[in-house]
């Protein structure tokens, strides 16, 4: 299940809050190791490091790294401080954080009995992929914070998006529900999650969805963007106001992705309960047909909402962030990136 291998640090090829790249020697070369320093301690040149190197191997979604478990010849400190929150429960690197929501927190009176988003309006996106532009689309620029699903990666210091959007003030900060961790603020349900975002980072609008990477098997229901359609449900209970962003795609070589994805048409048209203002962007050709086409399946349970792209291709040409889905960049896949400025162009018509 695990494949385990002894490494010795060459270099550190570069860091962002909360994560460090760097070259590795191994028995089979070299390689690329990514080190989260407050769970493992921070690695230096010459340490030996312990790695996972199984989703390495295997060819799978962690960007082409090999994970650092540990530093065992130089182990870092004691935590210490309140927490006792703990997340990645059970496994060998479970770590206990202070959560907004548990009793030593100073926002624990706040949010013991905090009930209400005050209509706050929540964007929806099945990929993580989907935040950056999300962000481009609101004009004027409302104080955002996303709220990261634990359905793809755990850490939310693994995303350098989320890093330089908190950089550049285009979001206000991360909130890590569930198994996820690493956020400005962390809880344990998505509910919590959002009730934090609204009342302790005091958010204007949130974004939720899950972290950088995405699980799938080509399957109905087996794939885990169907968090997208609980998250709406979790919006509407507590009285926010849900928008569905369609993932949408024009590049994608899988038929069951080309125009409004299956995931979408699942998430929002079976598992969402509540109903949603699902975004329509007002795509062009036949193409655009289709995606309405499509979203009409959406329309038994939700308001279709039709909007403008015009002048969203520039917007997100000012991405602070490299955007990229699936390995497409936004010229490879325009329809995708359009579709989800156009969520967050909706959303902020529904401020006051």
């Amino acid at each position: 299940m695990i494949r385990w291998r002894k490494g010795e640090v060459v270099r550190i090829r570069r860091e962002w809050p909360g994560a460090m790249e760097l070259e590795v020697t191994v028995p089979e070369g070299t390689c690329r190791a990514l080190a989260y320093p407050l769970l493992v301690g921070r690695p230096e040149p010459g340490d030996e490091v312990l790695l996972n190197t199984t989703a390495l191997a295997m060819g799978l979604g962690t960007g082409g790294y090999a994970m650092v478990v540990a530093v065992p010849n130089r182990l870092p400190e004691d935590p210490e401080g309140p927490g006792h929150l703990v997340k990645a429960r059970y496994t060998p690197l479970q770590a206990t954080v202070l959560g907004a929501d548990e009793q030593d927190s100073p926002f624990h009176e706040l949010l013991r009995e905090a009930d209400s988003l005050d209509g706050m309006p929540v964007v929806v996106a099945d990929l993580h992929s989907a935040l950056p532009p999300i962000l481009c689309g609101m004009s004027p620029r409302p104080r955002v914070a996303y709220v990261m699903l634990d359905g793809g990666a755990l850490p939310a210091w693994f995303s350098m998006a989320c890093a330089k959007l908190r950089e550049v003030g285009w979001l206000a900060g991360v909130v890590t529900v569930g198994q996820a961790f690493g956020g400005d603020v962390e809880a344990v349900t998505t509910h919590t999650g959002l009730l934090a975002a609204r009342h302790v980072l005091h958010a204007d609008v949130a974004i939720v969805a899950q972290g950088p990477g995405n699980l799938g098997t080509g399957t109905r229901w087996g794939f885990s963007g169907v968090s997208a359609g609980e998250a709406v449900n979790a919006a509407a209970v507590l009285g926010g106001r849900p928008v569905a962003a369609l993932r949408v795609s024009e590049g994608d070589r899988r038929e069951r992705h080309i125009g409004v994805s299956h995931h979408s048409l699942t998430a929002y048209g079976r598992v969402a309960l509540s109903e949603a203002q699902v975004v329509v962007p007002e795509l062009p050709g036949e193409f655009g047909e289709r995606v309405r086409d499509q979203a009409e399946l959406l329309a038994v349970r939700h308001e279709l909402v039709s909007v403008p792209v015009d002048g969203l291709y520039e917007a997100l040409l000012e991405s602070p962030v490299k955007l990229s889905t699936m390995g497409r960049g936004l010229e490879e896949d325009l329809a995708y990136f359009l579709a989800s400025a156009a969520a967050g162009r909706h959303a902020v018509t529904l401020l006051g």
